[in-house]
């Protein structure tokens, strides 16, 4: 898994990462946007809905946390092993809105993230086991919160990216 050296570093690839990632979206006409397409797993509706959805996971497992709410990964309702239910969720909450609005609400997502970069320390972001949520999310293995954000922003974001670049190659 890619390393950081520090926080602007991480914040840089994840708004580089971000930037490729949403501009795919400026193209695709809202009409389109449950166009479902075999060689493809989700819609660009869909697509975005994961994001928001992720993204929206990890600010709530930092605002539950530092407000002293037991934090359970990857959320209330689903455990680990029930991900394809959680994606179905994030699917049936998120994609309903239009192509805009879900951009817009991944946006502030990313600003958000981008504050709770900004209020950790660097032990914080980069030392392991500065949040219970994090540790209690890998019972095998330390994960560092800096990683947590790295699987849900800047890895998505290029697969993701590679997943609706060949949609729009197909629908467009």
């Amino acid at each position: 898994m890619r390393t950081y050296k520090d926080k602007e570093e991480l914040k840089d690839e994840i708004n580089k990462s971000f930037e490729k990632y949403i501009s795919e979206f400026d193209n695709i006409p809202e009409s389109l946007k449950d166009k479902r397409i075999i060689e493809v797993d989700r819609t660009p509706a869909e697509n975005l809905a994961y994001q928001v959805g992720w993204t929206t996971l990890v600010l709530k497992w930092e605002d539950d946390e530092k407000h002293g709410i037991e934090v359970k990964t990857p959320s209330d309702m689903f455990k680990w092993n029930q991900l394809g239910d959680l994606y179905q969720w994030f699917t049936d909450t998120y994609s309903h809105f239009s192509l805009s609005e879900l951009k817009d609400r991944l946006k502030e997502n990313i600003t958000s993230i981008h504050t709770m970069i900004d209020s950790m320390s660097e032990e914080e972001l980069f030392q392991p086991h500065m949040r219970k949520w994090a540790d209690d999310a890998t019972k095998a293995a330390v994960w560092e919160v800096y990683k947590f954000i790295h699987v849900n922003t800047v890895a998505p974001f290029g697969t993701f990216r590679t997943k609706i670049r060949k949609w729009k190659k197909i629908a467009l």
